[in-house]
């Protein structure tokens, strides 16, 4: 492996370690969460620039409609990291309290809390949108197979936290504070993040398989069965939500937290 791709992956690997401590808030506290945003601020730039030969070829090329779904999600994944880290630096106590205060606080937490539940939706998608990669080095049929089962099982719960911890409410901007649950372990927070993450990224990995079949005619069945299995997945952890959270309402909003109890907490980037 060429050392620019070993620091690629490094770097890539950063990112995503660094997004699942960052929507822990109840896990690292403010002070850490503040520098965690920071370094994350800084990783994107070193990511960018590691990747400006895509930005080089943007207008070169045939668009499929697979390449249209990536320019899409890498576009939208970039802008809801800047304002992410904008509104963050603007609510900063101790990385940078020089920005503090240059918009009304109420508005940008909302407009924070808002962009971090994009910005992680997209970096899941912009995650999937590799899952091919590896894949395509699983030689062995069976492990395959294999793989595919435990992905689908692995996303029918992260949906189900998905949905149970009321996330879309944050992304459409009706959540102004951010609700966490104190109490759970540090590492199961951690693994929650991570099923959520992870069935975004199965999510685009369908789309990307439904969107690159639909373009050759002999494949055009195959479609159909990616795109069943996406809403199946969708749709049973909603399901399975509905079914273990009979009370659950939009007006009782949480972030992995239990609804009898929430602790109400502003989580600056």
């Amino acid at each position: 492996m060429k050392p620019n791709t070993i620091v690629k992956r490094v770097v890539d690997v950063a990112l995503t370690v660094t997004l699942l401590l960052l929507m822990a808030f109840q896990v690292t506290e403010q002070l850490a969460h503040e520098w965690l945003g920071i370094t994350m601020f800084a990783l994107t730039i070193v990511h960018q620039i590691l990747n400006r030969k895509y930005y080089a070829a943007i207008f070169k090329g045939k668009y499929s409609p697979l390449r249209v779904f990536q320019l899409i999600v890498n576009v939208l994944l970039l802008l809801s990291f800047i304002c992410t880290a904008l509104s963050g630096m603007m609510m900063s106590r101790f990385a940078t309290p020089f920005m503090n205060g240059i918009l009304p606080s109420s508005v940008v937490r909302q407009g924070h809390l808002a962009m971090s539940h994009w910005s992680f939706v997209l970096m899941g998608l912009h995650l999937g949108l590799h899952f091919g990669i590896m894949v395509s080095k699983l030689k062995n049929r069976t492990a395959r197979i294999i793989l595919g089962v435990v992905m689908t099982a692995i996303s029918v719960y992260g949906f189900y936290l998905f949905f149970k911890s009321d996330m879309l409410n944050y992304m459409l901007f009706k959540n102004p504070f951010a609700f966490l649950d104190y109490e759970k372990a540090w590492w199961l927070v951690i693994l929650e993040n991570l099923a959520m993450l992870l069935a975004w990224g199965f999510a685009a990995y369908l789309l990307s398989l439904f969107l690159r079949s639909i373009t050759q005619k002999e494949k055009r069945s195959a479609a159909l069965l990616y795109a069943l299995l996406l809403i199946a997945v969708i749709v049973s952890g909603i399901v399975l939500n509905t079914a273990l959270n009979p009370q659950q309402t939009s007006a009782t909003p949480s972030w992995n937290a239990p609804q009898h109890d929430p602790t109400q907490s502003v989580s600056p980037t």
